[in-house]
């Protein structure tokens, strides 16, 4: 199986832009190849990627429990349909959950999907799981395991609040992580030192390794606004920063 890494946290901390940094890091650094699943409802991990997106997994869910061709076994199917919906990038593949299930009973199609998924995932060296605050979809995807969960928050009280509760969700889903940590993200240059002890308390008492404090970068809204993927942004301290951070939690 692959080193798997995931990202939490609440909307708008910028845990997409770091599943992206980090997938940036591990081809900059030969560490590919690299699966990314965009595991957020709110899925813009593409646009941080520069890939366009034509069928997500939720699509091939609800194929599954509606038909499939009679001439084709259904596992078979999933499979066919699942490196369908693998976008081939260089260096990595990315795929995308989409919108969660509507109503009707998806067990069947979870349970096929899961199996072509598992089997898929053996073949990369690095998983990279862009995660929404809720969890649910690392039950879908069958990661109850993983080595890596870094849980993201920005430079507020609130935020890092948050992430002390999102480590107890984790821990009452029964998800294994051999390593649970957390980044303040879009930190101010002069960054209160109240808050910076704040952190620090949550995260021994949620037993949390506390990684980095990210840097706000004002280019990241320009290269956003422009859809400049991360690969071509060029002197951003927070692409900087966060290769440092990565390059610790790798050591680690």
């Amino acid at each position: 199986m692959p080193v798997r890494i995931s990202f939490a946290g609440k909307g708008g901390t910028g845990k997409s832009t770091l599943s992206a940094l980090l997938v940036n890091y591990l081809i900059d650094k030969g560490l590919n190849p690299v699966l990314a699943v965009d595991a957020d409802p709110n899925a813009n991990l593409n646009e941080l990627l520069g890939e366009e997106v034509s069928i997500t997994l939720g699509e091939i869910k609800e194929e599954l429990r509606k038909s499939v061709p009679d001439s084709m076994a259904r596992y078979d199917y999933v499979e066919m349909r699942l490196h369908q919906a693998i976008i081939e990038a260089k260096g990595y593949d990315l795929l995308v959950m989409g919108q969660p299930e509507g109503p009707g009973c998806y067990c069947a199609a979870h349970s096929f999907l899961s199996q072509a998924l598992e089997k898929l995932m053996r073949s990369y060296s690095y998983l990279v799981i862009d995660n929404e605050a809720g969890m649910e979809h690392l039950s879908r995807l069958n990661l109850l395991e993983m080595e890596h969960l870094i849980i993201v928050s920005d430079a507020s009280y609130r935020g890092i609040m948050t992430v002390g509760r999102i480590a107890d969700l984790i821990k009452a889903l029964n998800i294994k992580v051999d390593n649970l940590w957390m980044v303040v993200n879009r930190c101010p240059q002069n960054l209160p030192e109240e808050l910076k002890r704040y952190a620090k308390e949550i995260a021994e008492k949620h037993s949390l390794k506390l990684l980095s404090f990210l840097p706000e970068d004002p280019k990241v809204l320009e290269y956003e606004a422009k859809k400049i993927p991360v690969f071509e942004w060029k002197d951003s301290p927070l692409k900087k920063e966060a290769y440092s951070a990565f390059e610790r939690l790798l050591n680690s």
